[in-house]
């Protein structure tokens, strides 16, 4: 295993529209273990292949404590979505900027495991964030994009004096 550089807004590159996996094989099931580490060590609790300057439609999540509830979902697409959730949003290529977004309540999605096996998810609440957060990743959409341009001005004037300060 690997850990990945996690590319950082505003790299032109997380603007990148992902294209379908179609090839599922040991190359593929290295990404997703590399992508697991990469999420873990950060720490963060989603990851998606954009992130780390792979632009194919893949994505890892895990919101337990115990790291012990992992998700794979490859080629997703979301076929049902209702209710509405404000929820406080991070995100690993905007290093400790945080900010309220609203999002689907619940959301159904289709994907495909590891190994090409296609299911599905119904989730809500805190994972169902996760997933339409990561899904924005594969379209080249970041979770700032929902924020008044005020406030995401605001935003990211306070991550670029954090970056300053850091360097």
């Amino acid at each position: 295993m690997a850990l990945l550089p996690i590319l950082e807004f505003p790299d032109p590159r997380l603007r990148t529209k992902a294209a379908p996996v179609t090839v599922f094989d040991t190359e593929l099931e290295q990404l997703v273990s590399n992508m697991f580490e990469t999420m873990y060590e950060a720490p963060g609790v989603g990851l998606a292949a954009t992130q780390v300057d792979v632009h194919r439609q893949v994505l890892v999540m895990d919101m337990s404590e115990e790291r012990s509830e992992s998700h794979v979902l490859i080629n997703p697409r979301i076929l049902e979505k209702s209710g509405e959730q404000v929820y406080q949003e991070g995100c690993l290529s905007f290093p400790g900027i945080y900010a309220d977004v609203e999002r689907a309540l619940r959301v159904k999605v289709a994907a495909q495991r590891v190994d090409g096996t296609p299911f599905e998810l119904d989730v809500e609440g805190p994972l169902a964030v996760c997933i339409q957060h990561e899904m924005d990743h594969l379209v080249g959409k970041v979770f700032v994009d929902y924020l008044s341009p005020l406030k995401r001005s605001l935003l990211l004037k306070r991550m670029e004096k954090k970056r300053r300060q850091s360097a």
